[in-house]
């Protein structure tokens, strides 16, 4: 199998070794770019299996570039792992929002750090290697999500959904009716030990909702638990 090969984008010289330093010792291929527009070009000529990105960068934010990876077709599903200083609530809850799949503040330990990046290119992998003559379709109400393709479908019209959106909807579409806790759904989409708060849930909900229109009522909050899709 091909080493996977993983976009850096820091201005800190020093984090940026590091952090190059720690993905090369477990095998994996690395490319750097010191500013958001570098690691815009990098994107836009080679093919990353994921991105590591600070959001305090000259020029073009790391919420920019983010942003611009969400809306780009050939890149819309390359999971994208923000390292950055801020580590407010807010921050972490508009990183999120913003279309990132994981959140690690600095400083940061090298381990915890490669164990998301693994955890990122497992549920990729997993995504892609399941079979495609026994592929599980998921129907109700008038979404039709297929998890090995990562589409959505609402009335037979495709929605671009992030990845953390994309498994908060399957969770729930695949139990209709069922309530499952904001830590259950922690739990589901980030791993065991995720710092992340349940006000980052909720804004995933919100952004499920906004996405899925008059489907979107269907998630229902169940007042004090969770949420639901109704059955």
């Amino acid at each position: 199998m091909s080493k996977a090969n993983i976009l850096v984008v820091e201005d800190d010289m020093d984090i940026q070794q590091l952090v190059s330093y720690h993905l090369i010792r477990s095998g994996y291929n690395v490319s750097c770019a010191d500013s958001g527009e570098q690691g815009l070009q990098l994107l836009a000529e080679e093919k990353f299996s994921a991105v590591i990105l600070d959001l305090m960068l000259p020029g073009k934010s790391g919420m920019e570039v983010c942003t611009y990876i969400r809306e780009d077709p050939k890149n819309q599903h390359v999971p994208v792992i923000m390292l950055t200083a801020l580590g407010e609530e807010s921050d972490i809850v508009a990183g999120l929002d913003g279309g990132a799949d994981d959140y690690v503040t600095k400083p940061f330990s090298p381990k915890v750090l490669m164990a998301r990046v693994e955890a990122v290119l497992r549920r990729d992998i997993d995504k892609k290697t399941t079979d495609p003559d026994a592929e599980e379709v998921v129907t109700v109400h008038d979404l039709r999500i297929t998890p090995c393709r990562h589409e959505v479908l609402v009335a037979g019209k495709p929605v671009q959904l992030t990845m953390t959106e994309f498994t908060i909807l399957l969770l729930l579409a695949r139990r209709p009716g069922w309530v499952f806790s904001r830590q259950q759904i922690i739990d589901q989409v980030r791993g065991y030990d995720y710092s992340v708060t349940p006000r980052a849930v909720d804004v995933q909900i919100f952004g499920l909702r906004k996405k899925l229109d008059k489907t979107g009522k269907n998630i229902e909050t169940v007042r004090g638990i969770g949420y639901r899709l109704k059955e």
